[in-house]
């Protein structure tokens, strides 16, 4: 753990500190972002407060009162109640604003990890208590090069996947046999274990009706059959097997047929704009240098969609922050679930991905953005039209 940059952030946020806390592990996020971890025991809670200057502090109970060595800083213990909030109250005397793992009314769920006894106890030492979630993005979303590298590895392969699954389809049409979402499901499994690639649910092929299920996933008992004149969506994700790995994300779709419906065709295209605009926005600023927040993003497909007479039809955020997690700790582009104010920082990734879910087909077209200090892009490749199968 590096105090220095944590302050930094801190004082960047214009933060007097950052309070850290748990109980039976509520927390994964402290022990991530404060890299240490602790020992069989944590029946008490614990605090660790990083000033935006000077030295750290430490309460902790006295039956547990090394769960943090491992972290610089003064040591205090408590054991009755009543002495706990005295410490408390010593541990952040002369702070007025301090960040914790909190979110306003839940927006951003990922980081509203302390309870509502717990803040109104911080609140009653006259304490704001704002969110900790743009730093617990900063020092937990960022990526790597090593990170970068095996997302594009990841991408080169699943790509590659991808292309063989949809000629799987017609070549299974072409040769006059039956073949379902479970049977390409199962080919796409078996491949990506080939090629080293981990995936810990999913991925979905979905035909017509079941495409406008965003989170339809076949089994061998319940899928269907895909046939000549199907729209068939493919959303599939991995990391390579390896340690400390990010994840690829991606949805394509086809059809099996000589010529797309004009229905089809139309919805597809509206999502591919969507998904362009959202893509130029990111671009835009990034290059710009300009600040940009997640919702800002979603706005800018979700807009188009409207527009378009099919803003009902879209019923999901538009993308989500991409990590070691499919679904990762940064900021997410949602103006729809949430209202997520987060940054888009540099050195971090998510996904785009606008989705029209009709009562007879559903079109989704996603792709990957990476951002960095110089620019922003798309990370694999990007589908312009559907494939024809």
């Amino acid at each position: 753990m590096n105090i220095a940059e944590i302050q930094a952030a801190i004082r960047d946020e214009k933060l007097d500190g950052w309070l850290f806390f748990d109980h039976h592990r509520r927390d994964p996020l402290a022990y991530r972002v404060l890299r240490f971890t602790p020992g069989s025991m944590l029946s008490r809670r614990w605090y660790y407060f990083i000033p935006a200057e000077g030295e750290p502090r430490k309460l902790e109970h006295k039956i547990e009162a090394h769960t943090l060595d491992e972290l610089p800083g003064r040591r205090n213990v408590y054991a009755a109640w009543g002495e706990m909030v005295e410490r408390l109250g010593e541990l952040t005397r002369g702070a007025k604003r301090v960040a914790m793992q909190y979110s306003p009314e839940c927006a951003v769920p990922y980081v509203s990890m302390v309870d509502a006894g717990t803040l109104e106890l911080i609140r009653g030492l006259g304490l704001e208590v704002v969110s900790s979630a743009n730093l617990v993005q900063y020092f937990e979303a960022r990526w790597t090069q090593a990170q970068l590298a095996s997302h594009c590895e990841a991408a080169r392969r699943i790509d590659a996947v991808r292309r063989q699954a949809f000629e799987r389809i017609g070549s299974k049409h072409r040769a006059g046999e039956r073949v379902t979402e479970w049977d390409i499901k199962r080919f796409i499994l078996d491949r990506y274990k080939d090629d080293g690639i981990f995936i810990d649910h999913g991925p979905d092929v979905a035909v017509n009706a079941n495409a406008s299920n965003p989170h339809y996933d076949p089994s061998q008992e319940t899928c269907s059959e895909i046939r000549r004149g199907d729209l068939v969506l493919i959303d599939m994700w991995g990391k390579l097997e390896q340690p400390d790995s990010v994840y690829y994300d991606i949805t394509w779709m086809a059809f099996c047929g000589e010529r797309v419906p004009a229905a089809m065709e139309r919805v597809f295209a509206v999502v591919r704009e969507a998904r362009d605009r959202a893509i130029r926005k990111v671009e835009q600023a990034a290059s710009a240098k300009q600040e940009l927040r997640g919702f800002e993003v979603d706005d800018a497909a979700r807009s188009y969609i409207r527009e378009q007479g099919l803003g009902e039809y879209f019923f999901h955020r538009l993308g989500h922050s991409i990590g070691t997690d499919i679904h990762g700790t940064g900021a997410n582009m949602d103006n729809l679930e949430t209202h997520d104010e987060r940054k888009v920082i540099p050195w971090t990734c998510f996904s785009i991905e606008p989705g029209v879910y009709l009562p007879e087909f559903g079109v989704r077209s996603e792709v990957d953005m990476f951002v960095d200090e110089n620019g922003a892009r798309v990370t694999g490749e990007k589908q312009e039209k559907i494939v024809i199968l």
